[in-house]
C-alpha cells in the first residue's frame, strides 16, 4: 500500500468560512473542519476566543468581526497551547491574554517544538508563517475558574477548567445566561479528535461529565459546525466520548494481548472508520492519537513532546 501524504500536508484547498451570530454580540466562525474561533461583546469591549495560527489569518477573522462591532479587544482567551490556536495572538491587540496556568507551563515546556510540528502537519493553516513574532505568552492565568463581568445587562462570561482532556490545560468559555458554550477541542462536532497530547481516560469520563453538566443549549466546538439545541449538544459530547472510549477499548485490547503499536493502530482504525472516517482530519490525527494512548496505557503519564522528526517517524510507522 502506498504511504499516505503526511498529516494534512496535501490538504491545500481553501475552506468556506461561516460567521454565525448566536445571540446579541455572540459570534462563532466555523470553516468546514478547520479550527473554530469566536467572540463575545461586553458593554464596551470584546472577548475573543482563540487566535488562529498566524497574525495574517487572525486579521482576516477580525476584518469579518469588524463588520459587526468596533469594540476593542480587552481579553483574548486561549483554550489551550497548540500553535494553530495561539500564534495569531499579536493581531488582536488584546489588553489581556487569558489561559489556564497549565497552558502557560506547556508553552514554556514544549511551545517551540509544537510550533514546528503543527506548521509542518498543517501548512495551509500557517498562512504567512513568517508573520508570527514568537511564542504567545498568557498574561493572566487561573487554576479552576475565572469570571469576566461583561457589563451592563450582558451577564458574566465564565472561564472554567473541567479537567484534563485534549491537553492538561484546556478551558471552556461559558455564558450561563445565554447558555452558550465555547468548548475548544474538548468537544468536536463531526470532526475527528486530535488526542496526541491527551489524557484519554480523564477526558472520556469526568472531564466530559463536567462539560455536559453545564447544560449548554448552543456549543461551539474546536472544529465542525455550531451545535444548537440541548439534545444535539449532548449528542456532540457523547460522540466525542464514544470516539475516546472506542480508542481506549481497542488499543487496550492489543496491549493486553501483547501486540504491537502497528496492530493497535490498524485495529483502532478499523473500529472507528465506519462511523468517523469521513470526518475532517481523521486520517491525519489517528496515528498520533494511537501513539499517545499506547504510551498512556503503558504508564507514561504525561505526553511525550511531539517534534517534527518524531511526527515523521510515527507517520511512517503507522500510516503506510
Amino acid at each position: 500500500m502506498a504511504q499516505k501524504a503526511f498529516a494534512s500536508s496535501a490538504d491545500l484547498g481553501e475552506k468556506t468560512q461561516t460567521l454565525e451570530i448566536l445571540g446579541d454580540g455572540i459570534y462563532a466562525l466555523t470553516a468546514e473542519g478547520d479550527p473554530n474561533v469566536g467572540a463575545i461583546e461586553g458593554e464596551d469591549f470584546l472577548v475573543c476566543f482563540e487566535a488562529l495560527a498566524t497574525p495574517v489569518a487572525a486579521r482576516e477573522w477580525l476584518a469579518m468581526l469588524r463588520e459587526h462591532t468596533r469594540k476593542p479587544v480587552r481579553y483574548l482567551v486561549l483554550s489551550h497551547y497548540h500553535a494553530v490556536r495561539v500564534l495569531g495572538a499579536s493581531a488582536f491587540g488584546a489588553e489581556v491574554i487569558v489561559a489556564h496556568e497549565k497552558t502557560r507551563a506547556l508553552v514554556a515546556e514544549r511551545g517551540l517544538q509544537d510550533w514546528e510540528s503543527e506548521f509542518a502537519r498543517m501548512p495551509r493553516l500557517a498562512k504567512a508563517a513568517g508573520s508570527v513574532p514568537g511564542l504567545t505568552w498568557p498574561t493572566l492565568t487561573f487554576s479552576d475558574r475565572l469570571t469576566i463581568d461583561l457589563g451592563g445587562d450582558r451577564g458574566d462570561l465564565v472561564l472554567q477548567y473541567c479537567g484534563r482532556g485534549h491537553t492538561e490545560g484546556d478551558l471552556v468559555a461559558w455564558l450561563p445566561r445565554q447558555k452558550v458554550l465555547y468548548a475548544g477541542d474538548l468537544v468536536e462536532a463531526e470532526a475527528a479528535l486530535y488526542t496526541g497530547d491527551a489524557f484519554h481516560r480523564d477526558w472520556s469520563s469526568s472531564t466530559l461529565d463536567n462539560v455536559r453538566a453545564l447544560g449548554a443549549e448552543a456549543l461551539i466546538g474546536g472544529r465542525g459546525a455550531v451545535t444548537k439545541g440541548r439534545a444535539d449538544v449532548d449528542a456532540a459530547i457523547e460522540q466525542t466520548r464514544d470516539f475516546l472510549r472506542v480508542m481506549i477499548r481497542e488499543v487496550g485490547a492489543v496491549r493486553d494481548a501483547g501486540g504491537t503499536l502497528k496492530e493497535a493502530f490498524e485495529r483502532t482504525h478499523a473500529a472507528l472508520a465506519p462511523r468517523y472516517g469521513r470526518w475532517p482530519i481523521f486520517e491525519h490525527c489517528l496515528p498520533f492519537d494511537v501513539s499517545r494512548l499506547w504510551d498512556e496505557l503503558g504508564g507514561i503519564e504525561r505526553p511525550v513532546i511531539w517534534t517534527a522528526e518524531r511526527d515523521r517517524e510515527v507517520w511512517a510507522q503507522l500510516q503506510s
